[in-house]
């Protein structure tokens, strides 16, 4: 039996080296192109591949938790758990749109279509409980995620055909769809422990740690309060080209804070090491803390390359409140940004428009070319002519809170649609007043919300606002019940399959999803299904283009703002690399100072 268990590996491993002859294997795969790094680089371009090791990393944030699993719908998960625990076949260098690496696999062979593509894992791969990582395990990685997990795996791995596993070490994925980001979207597949979760239920929460192949164990949890990772001392990818000058803690903490006041106060104690700053008054004023006078704070804002953040309120037009398009429009146009950013932000913004506002991927003064009307298809002309030629721009206001010329537009609008200012408020033919309920997860949102609270009360609008705790929030996001919600998308220089589970028409129906605002628009998912098909640059670039002008058009949301990059605060005793990535400050990259 040994014998011929051998035989059928040595055949294996012999049709393994005779098909990469014919296509080459590769040490990474760029999604358009090719990677930016050869195959024998040292390190990624962000890190200090000589960063001291050691000593703890303390971070404060606000929320809480009720789980360690990210990859299930049920419950709300501790932060960073994929990031320091779990692995995937390869992993990203940040500097690049989107490329990847070997990391548990030493090499991706990709077919010319992209139909086919095989995965070689690495022989010293290996679990944090020493077992190793093999073909079974990916395999169960894939049906399970599919399975059980949440909707967006579902939606990626579902379009893989076939799967076959020659030996151990080699993994065939067989697609029929054409979908040349799924190698990519594969290729960062979180990779689980089939026997760890033999006998567990992979769809329930759980408090107890799970294994990953990751730098990190999980060492201790405190539910709600606290999770605590810890390297680890066997970690078998620690002097792999991609993972050098990451991983330099000890140990990794983040604590959990009711709201963003208590966490800065953290902060200011000493009790974390870093911060992420989103409030730019306090940014401004409160960081004049003894420390941080006697100069052992550093604060510095880090460019960010990729697009901004698109974040708004967002409307649920499952709705039918806001079912019609008019309406949306007209409370997008009665949003005051001038007056908040003047009187809340200490005019730290500038206004966000679309969904990769600020890169070269945004539609905003981009006439739609031929190759973009192509992808549009009937829905071409449907588009108002300013949306069509990209000059469209968000109404801006004289600053007042009331600016009686946008709003009278705004009511015009609201007009069209059925509605009219009474005494009694904003009504319809029915009598039925104009009202609903933003729902928002923290004070910073709260103070945004009244602010438009103020506002819409001047055209007769009745709007609430809800404060929720963290695991509220994220039970209503989970099942659409809301009338309106801040939301954020994060969209980089490479978007992909992703699209479909923040704006894919799916999402309207199927809890779970990032699409917030219930969209079910043929011609988006369109768009999504072209920019997954692109061969090119360009075709990629007339396809997000094409998706950007659609949402916009939709007013799908209220837009928000960005400042153009993180305002972050830390210890001088934490070190980070000069250069930073294109998403801008990276906590994996960071050091203690001996």
């Amino acid at each position: 039996m040994t014998t011929i268990r051998a035989l059928a590996s040595l055949i294996a491993a012999t049709w393994f080296a005779t098909s990469l002859s014919i296509a080459e294997a590769r040490h990474g795969i760029a999604m358009h192109g090719d990677p930016a790094l050869p195959a024998d680089f040292k390190n990624l371009p962000y890190v200090n591949p000589d960063a001291p090791q050691g000593g703890q990393l303390r971070q404060a944030i606000t929320g809480s938790f009720d789980s360690v699993n990210p990859f299930i719908v049920k419950g709300s998960a501790a932060t960073n758990v994929r990031t320091y625990v779990f692995e995937s076949l390869l992993g990203r260098n940040w500097s690049e749109p989107f490329s990847l690496y070997g990391l548990l696999a030493e090499s991706i062979d990709v077919s010319d279509d992209r139909q086919t593509f095989t995965f070689r894992l690495r022989p010293e791969a290996k679990f944090s409980d020493g077992t190793p990582v093999t073909a079974a395990d990916i395999v169960f990685s894939m049906e399970t995620l599919r399975d059980k997990g949440r909707p967006n795996f579902k939606s990626s791995y579902s379009k893989i055909s076939k799967v076959e596993t020659p030996d151990e070490r080699t993994v065939i994925f067989t697609q029929e769809g054409g979908d040349r980001e799924l190698p990519l979207i594969v290729g960062v597949m979180p990779i689980l422990s089939k026997a760890f979760w033999e006998g567990k239920s992979f769809d329930q929460t759980t408090l107890d740690p799970i294994t990953g192949s990751g730098p990190y164990v999980i060492a201790e949890v405190k539910a709600g309060e606290a999770i605590i990772f810890r390297k680890d001392p066997d970690y078998w990818g620690k002097d792999l080209p991609l993972q050098k000058g990451l991983w330099n803690f000890d140990e990794v903490r983040f604590d959990y804070y009711r709201d963003a006041n208590a966490a800065f106060e953290a902060f200011k104690s000493g009790l974390a090491d870093v911060r992420i700053e989103g409030d730019p008054t306090r940014w401004a004023t409160g960081y004049d803390f003894p420390a941080a006078k006697d100069g052992k704070v550093t604060m510095e804002k880090v460019e960010q390359k990729s697009p901004a953040p698109a974040a708004g309120f967002a409307f649920n037009t499952r709705r039918k409140i806001f079912e019609d398009p008019r309406v949306r429009e007209a409370l997008v146009m009665a949003f005051d940004f001038e007056w908040a950013n003047a009187n809340l932000f200490s005019g730290a913004y500038k206004r966000t428009y679309g969904y990769y506002s600020g890169s070269e991927l945004s539609s905003q003064g981009k006439p739609a070319d031929e190759m973009e009307k192509t992808i549009l298809g009937d829905a071409a002309a449907k588009l108002r002519p300013d949306f069509l030629d990209g000059t469209y721009q968000l109404p801006v206001s004289d600053g007042s809170g009331r600016d009686r010329k946008v709003l009278r537009k705004a009511v015009g609008l609201l007009a069209e649609a059925g509605w009219t200012v009474t005494d009694a408020g904003l009504t319809n033919a029915a009598g039925e007043q104009f009202a609903f309920t933003i729902s928002v997860q923290n004070k910073d949102q709260e103070r945004i919300a009244l602010h438009y609270q103020r506002t819409l009360r001047n055209i007769g609008i009745s709007m609430d606002v809800r404060l929720v705790d963290s695991a509220q929030f994220a039970a209503i996001q989970r099942t659409y019940d809301y009338d309106m919600i801040p939301a954020t998308w994060f969209n980089s220089l490479s978007p992909g399959n992703e699209q479909m589970l923040y704006f894919g028409s799916e999402g309207r129906t199927v809890e779970g999803t990032r699409n917030y605002p219930g969209i079910a628009d043929p011609a988006v998912d369109a768009a999504i299904k072209a920019m997954l098909n692109a061969k090119s640059r360009e075709e990629f670039v007339a396809a997000v283009h094409a998706e950007d002008r659609l949402l916009m058009s939709g007013f799908y949301t209220v837009p928000f703002f960005d400042a153009g990059g993180q305002w972050v605060a830390r210890w001088n005793y934490i070190g980070r690399p000069d250069v930073q990535p294109l998403p801008g400050f990276e906590a994996t990259a960071l050091w203690r100072n001996p």
